[in-house]
């Protein structure tokens, strides 16, 4: 059995020996100095998260998905960003997806013992027809994770892209990954507790991974969520907006336009070009789907 007291997500932080002694305000101050820790263990890692980016991007503009592998914190982080992507960018619900260790029901109600198991982690990617033409990033803060492990090794025997991702250097699980982003966190300020700098850290990176791929499929248009789904008053609200910034209009024309163009992106090319939803929608699809191509073109 491994040593786990060796792993640095496992080790005595110094500086907070005496947490519990602390007044509430310096335990809120110790804990934010924690946090920017967390945030500056992320800088180094860029270069790779670029990489891993367009790696992904590539993947999922022909026809493949994302899937975050995970168990415990890492994997309900995974689920959390890929549930964010179809209302943010309204794609599809199964373009990017997050696979927990036990199941959907270990996302209210902590279930331990499935990240020991690392036959299931192969079983639930084949599961969800995890293919050769699909990324996978394997989500374990402590980077050793059986069930992380099990299902980086089915991705690497069909030949799927592979992003290892955990706050530990040198761990098994950036070893099984053809890039490892390996945001070194250290000793956390409760020791052990890994929803801690390792969470935000791992959070920062995900959120990275799923937007900049939105983005280089052209999801976004400057800073505007272009693709975004109006399916309530908030985001019909939102979807006005953009439109309205892009193009010009004011905001109840704006609004009147999208109803009937039935797409941020379609209004924008109607309003911009001065074409009908037909041509706007025929010429987006050359575009593939990229609005900026679709105005400049």
């Amino acid at each position: 059995m491994d040593d786990l007291s060796q792993l640095l997500t496992e080790a005595r932080n110094p500086a907070t020996d005496n947490l519990d002694r602390l007044t509430t305000l310096e335990l809120v101050r110790v804990l934010h100095s924690s946090d920017r820790e967390a945030v500056a263990a992320v800088d180094p890692e860029l270069p790779r998260i670029a990489l891993a980016i367009d790696q992904i991007a590539a993947r999922l503009e022909k026809g493949g998905r994302l899937f975050y592998l995970g168990a415990g914190t890492s994997g309900r982080l995974g689920v959390l960003d890929a549930s964010e992507c179809p209302p943010t960018y309204n794609t599809p619900p199964e373009m990017v997806q997050g696979v927990l260790a036990g199941g959907d029901a270990a996302l209210r109600r902590s279930v331990e013992r499935a990240e020991d198991d690392e036959w299931q982690g192969r079983l639930d990617l084949e599961a969800h027809g995890f293919t050769q033409a699909d990324a996978l990033v394997g989500v374990a803060a402590s980077g050793r994770t059986p069930y992380v492990l099990g299902g980086m090794d089915y991705a690497r025997e069909l030949g799927a892209f592979t992003v290892g991702l955990s706050c530990v250097p040198d761990s098994p699980l950036g070893a099984a990954a053809e890039i490892a982003i390996t945001p070194v966190t250290g000793p956390e300020p409760v020791t052990g507790s890994t929803r801690m700098k390792a969470g935000t850290a791992t959070k920062l990176v995900l959120n990275m991974l799923s937007t900049g791929a939105m983005v280089r499929l052209g999801y976004v248009y400057g800073n505007l969520m272009v693709n975004v789904q109006p399916t309530n008053v908030k985001l019909r609200d939102r979807a006005a907006r953009i439109v309205a910034a892009i193009t010009g209009l004011k905001y109840d024309d704006a609004a009147i336009l999208l109803r009937f163009a039935g797409s941020v992106k379609t209004a924008i090319v109607m309003s911009k070009l001065g074409i009908d939803r037909d041509a706007a929608e025929k010429r987006l699809a050359v575009a593939r789907g990229r609005l900026r191509d679709a105005l400049e073109d």
